[in-house]
């Protein structure tokens, strides 16, 4: 079963030590200087313009993330404006390279578990040793769909004609080796199909991916909850499991996939963090405007509106699980045979 993080990173970049080690002490000093500190201002010294880069198309959760914390931001007067880019391509790898690359302190980008699949299924020259860690922010369960007009009624209609048809069952999702591919392979492991028969089918958006589904172009699909949810809500997909350990509120007839009778559980975290090597008083910066995000009542909101659960987690614990999640998808993506 694909859950908890069982593997635990023996090193640690140079970047991260460094993060570490600041972000240990912001842990002690944070509560007071967050009550010295007024609306419009972060870390003592304000941040007048915030790039947020959704390293991903339109349409899908990453951009979602990024323009709800834009929105979150300025509603809240966290910084004085906020600009919104995407760059997509190759799970979030191209952005990654881009941030590797990025002068400004004022920056943050939306990654998560996709990410950290993608950058070991590319063979990234760009890594997550080249980014200062902020916080993960959100968790969302995974769900397979179908189109309306789709003869699978149930999770196990699908598996049956993936073992009888294989390649013929063609499955939409997300980037290649991120987390909708995962799932797509721990389903075929859990079923008993062999993984070179998976047609997995990546698209770089959810938008994309909706889009194939509803014109009946591919068999199935996997996504995250929120990015199906309303279409499966207007009748136009139809919704077979959900990958979590319990229903989710938003579809709460769906069964998961333990129920359904698969040993599979997957959950999709999403975070931000900066470019490598700023300094250590914008990583304070960054650090604090985050907190205060997730404290408003706005993100509160924004998380029961979108079903994303609160993962929040910063500092030097985010830093420890971004290593210990690297060990955990590599031994995940090599056993349904990913990688090598």
């Amino acid at each position: 079963m694909f859950q908890g993080s069982p593997f635990r990173s023996t090193t640690v970049s140079s970047t991260r030590r460094r993060t570490l080690a600041l972000l240990a002490a912001l842990t002690l000093a944070g509560t007071a200087a967050c009550a010295d500190t007024g609306a419009g201002t972060s870390g003592g010294d304000g941040i007048n313009r915030l790039e947020v880069m959704a390293p991903a198309d339109p349409g899908g959760g990453w951009d979602s993330s990024a323009r709800e914390i834009a929105r979150v931001v300025e509603a809240d007067g966290l910084a004085r404006s906020v600009q919104v880019s995407n760059v997509g391509g190759a799970g979030g790898t191209v952005g990654l390279a881009e941030l590797k690359n990025e002068r400004s302190e004022d920056f943050l980008m939306v990654m998560g578990l996709v990410m950290v699949g993608a950058i070991e299924t590319n063979q990234s020259q760009a890594t997550l040793d080249d980014v200062t860690p902020i916080a993960r922010l959100t968790g969302e369960d995974e769900v397979v769909v179908v189109p309306a007009s789709s003869p699978y009624q149930t999770i196990d209609d699908l598996v049956a004609d993936l073992k009888a048809k294989g390649q013929g069952v063609a499955i939409a999702g997300g980037s290649a080796g991120g987390t909708d591919h995962m799932l797509a392979g721990l389903l075929a492991q859990a079923a008993d199909v062999p993984a070179t028969n998976l047609n997995y089918v990546p698209f770089s958006g959810g938008g994309e991916s909706l889009a194939a589904l509803l014109g009946s172009q591919v068999s199935a699909g996997i996504s995250g909850v929120g990015e199906y949810a309303e279409s499966v809500k207007s009748g136009d997909l139809r919704a077979l499991a959900v990958s979590g350990e319990e229903r989710v509120a938003d579809l709460p007839d769906v069964p998961t996939l333990v129920e359904s009778g698969y040993d599979v559980t997957l959950t999709n975290w999403r975070g931000v963090v900066a470019p490598p090597e700023i300094s250590d008083e914008a990583t304070e910066r960054l650090t604090k405007l985050v907190a205060d995000m997730h404290a408003s009542q706005a993100w509160k909101d924004t998380l029961a509106t979108k079903g994303w659960t609160d993962e929040y987690l910063s500092g030097a614990e985010f830093t420890t699980f971004l290593d210990e999640e690297e060990q955990r998808v590599q031994g995940v993506l090599k056993e349904i045979g990913l990688t090598s």
